[in-house]
Parts: C-alpha cells; structure tokens; sequence
C-alpha cells in the first residue's frame, strides 16, 4: 500500500485516494497542424513508460484536492522532486 503526503492533511493511506493517471502533456500550440491520427493519439494514448511518472491522485476520503506525486512505476516507491525515494 502506498502512503500518500497529501499537502493538507500530511501522510495518508493510499486507500483515501483516487488515481487519476498520469499527468497530461501540454495541449499543442496548434492543434490544426496534427493529423487525425495524432491528434487522437495526443488525446486518448498515454505513455506508459517504466520508471518515474508524474501521477494526479485525488484525495476523495480526505480534503478533496488533487495531489501530484512522482511516483517509480517499477519499484511503487514515491519520489521526492529530485527523483529519489522519499523513505
């Protein structure tokens, strides 16, 4: 089980969020000069890399915000804004 620092309400148990996925890149500048194909991609694909991920938790059971973590997607361990494990 993950422990979440939510900034309102300090260290709680994954079980009071919700995940919300990664975090979404930016929108392109222009979105007229991507193809269908791209722009559906852009919209509805998300990466899946391994390692670091940027993650929008909402904490549902708790103070209602959206948190933002980083969050190693082979090892679970959450991550301090340097990249290092917060244990």
């Amino acid at each position: 089980m993950l422990k979440i620092t939510c900034p309102f309400c300090g260290p709680r148990n994954e079980s009071e969020f919700v995940h919300g996925g990664p975090e979404k890149p930016r929108r392109p500048e222009d979105p007229a000069a991507l193809s269908d194909t791209d722009w559906i991609d852009h919209l509805t694909v998300p990466d899946n890399p391994m390692g670091p991920v940027r993650e929008k938790w909402w904490h549902l059971r708790g103070c209602g915000q959206w948190v933002t973590i980083t969050r190693d997607t082979v090892s679970h361990d959450i991550l301090d804004e340097d990249g290092h494990d917060r244990r």
